[in-house]
């Protein structure tokens, strides 16, 4: 019976001790990588000074076409990224102002993402081979239910998000595989050939008191960036088009643009336009609030 305890105890020290290793080996290379993805671009950045920022979900992403800034001559990034929820947004924007980014404006895209507090899973995972080094990522994180895993179990992180940063993402970050989320500063064009659903219902949907959106007003206000909230386009077959009105009479900041492309041929799904939708909602914003 000893011997079975003693065996039982030894393979118990033996896996905590490879979760550690495996744990240091994945953070550490994780933390030399800084190109494949705008979360670790960011985390990785010396200053930098900007006319106006990106934030918010895809349809920031593919809605603003940041080359079209810089031929005007304001400097700009898109930070919107793919799935990513308010949690993210304000996350990243705490990074840059702890990495002392000098933004003028930001532009933050809303809409959808007022209608829940939760973390985007594969975004958010993005975060946290950083979740040691950075308090403000800890703190960030600390309102999770899962937080306590996340922060103490060795290895765990990697092992619950491995779709997003385990091995295969690991590889490749140690490999330095280039991706494409930071061509076109940051902008991501969606073709108009193939397109996706063309039909959406967010009849369900209701905007919340979003303690996210307040976190990133509270820094925009405490860090003199001027904050533009606004409300991308849809197409014209949704049902429930009535929440837009709800945000607004939430928010009357907010500035409501869920019209200002018209024509299903300007779309690459519902919610998204094309590149050409793109251009022509970025020129309507350039003229409304840059006077370009």
């Amino acid at each position: 019976m000893q011997k079975f305890i003693r065996l039982i105890a030894f393979i118990l020290i033996a896996v905590l001790f490879l979760a550690v290793v495996l744990d240091w080996g994945y953070t550490t290379i994780f933390q030399q990588s800084s190109t494949r993805g705008k979360i670790e671009y960011v985390y990785h950045a010396s200053p930098q000074q900007y006319d106006v920022v990106f934030l918010g979900s895809s349809r920031a992403n593919n809605h603003f076409v940041a080359p079209l800034f810089e031929e005007k001559g304001i400097k700009t990034f898109n930070y919107g990224m793919s799935a990513s929820h308010l949690f993210e947004a304000s996350l990243l924007l705490k990074l840059m102002v702890e990495r002392k980014f000098v933004i003028k404006k930001l532009i933050l895209e809303t809409d959808m993402n007022l209608a829940n507090e939760t973390r985007d899973a594969g975004i958010s995972a993005q975060f946290l081979p950083y979740l040691h080094d950075s308090e403000i990522i800890k703190d960030h994180f600390s309102v999770e239910q899962d937080f306590w895993k996340l922060y103490y179990i060795p290895f765990y992180r990697y092992l619950a998000f491995d779709a997003k940063i385990g091995f295969r993402e690991m590889n490749r970050s140690w490999r330095q595989v280039p991706t494409n989320y930071l061509d076109n500063l940051g902008y991501h064009p969606l073709g108009g050939k193939k397109k996706g659903n063309m039909k959406n219902d967010i009849r369900k949907m209701q905007p919340l008191d979003n303690r996210y959106y307040k976190e990133i007003k509270a820094i925009c206000k405490a860090n003199n960036i001027q904050l533009i909230a606004l409300m991308t386009p849809m197409c014209s077959n949704v049902k429930g088009m009535d929440y837009f009105d709800r945000v607004k009479s939430k928010y009357p900041e907010i500035h409501n643009y869920e019209n200002a492309v018209e024509g299903d041929q300007y779309f690459s799904s519902c919610g998204h336009l094309n590149d050409e939708g793109a251009r022509m909602f970025t020129e309507i914003i350039l003229k409304d609030f840059f006077g370009k």
